[in-house]
């Protein structure tokens, strides 16, 4: 029941009396933190970039993802690599040897030829050398091979030109294997070539592989890394080098080349799918080399070894 100075629930009610000041903390909280701060004051804001897309709802272009960097150094393992990379006469900048390693011939002659040569020699731990060759079969030795410095695919024009030579450059498309890469600079270095081209992708590079096939003619012979191969070749032909592909069904037999004597530019495919379509179409001819058909193709180093040498026949005429 109502009434009597009583709550509802039956106990009696206090009177308020007056509160203590809040100092202005109350009014102050009111106020309020301003206004919010642009995104790109804002420390927390990752995506930056959209803060500063031109105005009118254009969209900034995407930022191009970069390539990734292959100009590290490599490091060989194993005691036969190790040693035999050291014979043929790899560049290197440090030989690793494990700590309390079973020395055997290829030990001792790895550091006679490291010794030779002025290469560094590091003892360390095996752990160490396990993480530089990314767990490999070191068997206690591992061999520094600096990045291989590329030539521009215009250099090979000037050191043809500056040898007052007719030029004549190897490319190579999808040659994937380095072992191949690294033949076909030895036949390049014999037959008078001034240099290859590689495509940036899909493409062997000059490593370790590639150094112990060419037997050093890679300290010599300039290898180009093309970021497109098809241009580099309408380039090449609008310098006027003509453009000649080999391919297994070209209707030209490679004896009877007529442009041999002319700059050249010889494109080799791979053993599997050849020349691609792009590259084909950028040939002035296709040649073959005649053989009999039980054998469907030749090993890409074998092939343009062949070329090399037809065309350094035709030109001694």
């Amino acid at each position: 029941m109502a009434g009597g100075g009583r709550a509802s629930s039956g106990r009696p009610s206090k009177k308020k009396g007056p509160s203590k000041g809040t100092g202005g903390k109350v009014r102050r909280s009111l106020e309020g933190k301003g206004a919010t701060p642009p995104a790109h004051m804002r420390h927390w804001f990752k995506d930056r970039k959209r803060a500063a897309a031109p105005a009118g709802g254009a969209q900034q272009p995407a930022q191009a993802r970069r390539p990734k960097r292959d100009d590290t150094s490599e490091i060989v393992g194993g005691r036969n690599p190790v040693v035999e990379a050291l014979r043929a006469g790899v560049p290197a900048t440090v030989l690793y040897v494990a700590q309390r390693i079973d020395s055997d011939d290829r030990v001792r002659e790895s550091i006679k030829l490291a010794a030779d040569r002025g290469i560094a020699l590091l003892e360390v731990s095996r752990e160490k050398l396990d993480r530089l060759t990314n767990g490999t079969h070191h068997q206690g030795l591992g061999l520094q091979i600096p990045p291989y410095e590329y030539a521009h695919p215009e250099d090979l024009l000037g050191i043809a030109h500056d040898a007052a030579e007719v030029p004549l450059i190897v490319a190579l498309d999808s040659v994937t294997d380095p072992r191949n890469l690294g033949a076909i600079a030895r036949s390049a270095t014999a037959f008078g070539a001034h240099g290859i081209v590689v495509p940036q992708r899909r493409s062997a590079g000059v490593t370790a592989g590639a150094w112990k096939t060419s037997a050093g003619t890679l300290a010599n012979l300039p290898v180009a890394r093309a970021a497109n191969l098809t241009s580099t070749l309408r380039e090449y032909r609008e310098a006027g080098l003509f453009v000649v592909g080999l391919d297994g069904a070209g209707p030209t037999e490679l004896g009877d080349l007529e442009l041999a004597v002319d700059p050249l530019v010889v494109v080799v495919g791979s053993e599997g799918k050849g020349l691609s379509r792009l590259v084909r179409e950028h040939c002035d001819v296709i040649v073959r080399i005649p053989m009999h058909a039980a054998a469907e193709s030749l090993n890409a180093g074998v092939a343009t070894s062949i070329a090399l040498y037809e065309i350094a026949r035709l030109r001694r005429r």
